[in-house]
């Protein structure tokens, strides 16, 4: 339960967290190209594309589409979407072996004479599952709906895609109650230790050989079997937050398939899991201090007041009802309102009642950020998330090297700090299988220009992200777009960013390198 890459766009209490308003003129071109990344990598390329052929009963499936389902939680969306699934290998490197069925969702294009193909979706997450998702979102994607059937999936281990489970209601709940995020004692430590143990153990016991197999390269690869299935000769595909990571993944995987791709809130392809961390507790900070700033109160002073409301939490939990408002259920609840600029006056009442003794409206942010709703049931999106990114990473810092990084991180930001460097211990430690790689492969020689956009304002997935993925992508491929405002994700609530996607979508526009919003 830590502060992850999560999906871009987040309905708190009404309010949408997904970044503010940034500039509404025109985008500013820069002339200047990319530099040079320096040459490819045909090794790591060579490796990653040795894998057999699909067999025809994998690439000749036809959608059967039905009327939707309601999602868990949900209400089933309108007659117009429709729902199907595809059948992909669990092991892509035994095609004729086990499968697993991928969920899909679809809306036709409107404008059927000017259609252009599919239009494919991941939100991010990782776990976030698009077949609830994109019906939510209809409206924000009007404009490529005219001439794009919009698309949906759940990824493999995530929602109706063989889910991983990892524990049960009422184990998340007492984990979430009494595990501390930045122990201070021998004893917390093991504690802390000892439960993200036992949360990996219940992965593998409950989702079994699965577990080995969620990595983005498969997803990745998913993804292009679901193109060829779809019927369109090249991938175009809208990536937010850790679906920029995918993105970038498949470009690398299959450069010659891609068709116009957009990576919104981008991950830094070149940090592992400590570099990740370290970029999440600048970002976070840096999100933080503008929020502070905003209400007109000096950043050190600001952050001194919220340090010691959670230090006085970490001693003595507030009691709300029957439950408690720990330091870390706090740290979550702050961190979810700075994913948007239009929920800072969230934070300014949260903050203000817990330090009133009420917790809360800390409490209900941190529930949203955790998928617990107000029956204590909680989502598996954060089993899908950890499940994802430790197949991923073989990264295992431990426990020794988490507690040496708590004075960097510390300086770095004094409320998000040490949970952030315990986390790089609490993540994945003594995880049940082992990871793929230290760094995602992005690397697209040959690939047609994506849109890779950073907010400079982003918590989650800091600016500094966006210009290292054009980069990796390579001369003439990534193609970087800076948004200058707050939040997580720029498109719909940039208009001068919006714009220059859906040019770039709908009439092959691509911008100039370097364009600012």
């Amino acid at each position: 339960m830590s502060i992850r890459v999560r999906m871009t766009v987040l309905a708190v209490t009404g309010v949408l967290v997904a970044g503010c308003t940034s500039t509404d003129g025109g985008g500013t071109g820069a002339a200047s190209a990319p530099p040079s990344t320096g040459d490819a990598k045909p090794s790591a390329t060579a490796a990653a594309t040795a894998v057999p052929a699909l067999p025809g009963a994998l690439t000749g499936q036809r959608p059967d589409w039905k009327a939707c389902e309601a999602p868990e939680g949900g209400e089933a969306p309108g007659a117009k979407w429709r729902c199907a699934t595809v059948t992909v290998p669990v092991d892509y490197a035994k095609p004729e072996g086990a499968t697993l069925p991928v969920a899909l969702i679809r809306k036709q294009a409107t404008d059927e004479r000017g259609r252009i193909g599919s239009l494919l979706f991941n939100f991010g997450g990782p776990g976030a599952s698009g077949v609830a998702m994109l019906p939510q979102l209809e409206e924000e994607y009007r404009k490529p709906g005219e001439r794009y059937d919009l698309v949906g999936f759940d990824p493999r281990g995530v929602g109706r895609s063989a889910r991983v489970v990892c524990r049960s209601d009422a184990e998340q709940a007492a984990a979430e109650a009494t595990d501390d995020f930045t122990p201070d004692t021998a004893a917390e430590e093991a504690a802390y230790l000892k439960e993200s143990v036992a949360f990996g153990a219940g992965c593998a016991r409950r989702s079994g050989p699965l577990l080995a197999h969620t990595t983005t390269s498969a997803t990745a690869r998913d993804l292009d079997l679901i193109r060829q299935v779809l019927g369109d000769e090249k991938l175009n595909y809208f990536g937010i937050s850790y679906g920029t990571q995918l993105g970038g993944t498949y470009a690398h995987l299959f450069p010659k398939n891609v068709g116009r791709l957009v990576l919104d809130a981008v991950v830094d392809p070149t940090a592992d899991s400590v570099g990740h961390a370290r970029h999440q507790t600048i970002g976070f900070q840096r999100a933080l201090d503008n929020y502070l700033k905003s209400t007109g109160q000096d950043p050190k002073a600001g952050n001194e007041r919220i340090t010691r409301l959670l230090t006085k939490l970490d001693r003595e939990p507030l009691t709300v009802g029957e439950r408690r408002l720990t330091e870390g259920l706090a740290l979550t609840g702050i961190a979810v309102t700075l994913y948007g600029q239009a929920n800072w006056p969230l934070l300014t009442e949260a903050l203000e009642e817990a330090e009133r003794g009420r917790g809360d409206a800390l409490l209900e942010l941190a529930d949203y950020y955790n998928d617990r709703d107000a029956d204590g049931h909680y989502s598996t999106q954060s089993h899908s998330q950890r499940a994802i990114s430790c197949a991923d990473s073989n990264a295992r810092p431990t426990a020794e090297q988490a507690k040496a990084l708590v004075p960097e991180f510390r300086k770095l930001s004094p409320v998000f700090g040490a949970m952030l460097a315990w986390d790089t211990a609490g993540w994945c430690w003594k995880w049940p299988v082992k990871g793929e790689r230290a760094t995602p492969e992005a690397s697209a020689p040959g690939a047609a220009p994506i849109l890779v956009v950073g907010t400079t304002g982003d918590p989650a997935t800091p600016y500094e992200g966006a210009e290292k993925m054009a980069k990796e992508l390579g001369d003439g491929v990534g193609v970087l777009v800076t948004n200058k405002g707050e939040g997580h994700g720029a498109y719909g609530t940039s208009k001068c960013v919006t714009r220059t996607v859906d040019a770039y979508l709908l009439d092959g526009k691509v911008p100039a390198y370097g364009t600012t919003c």
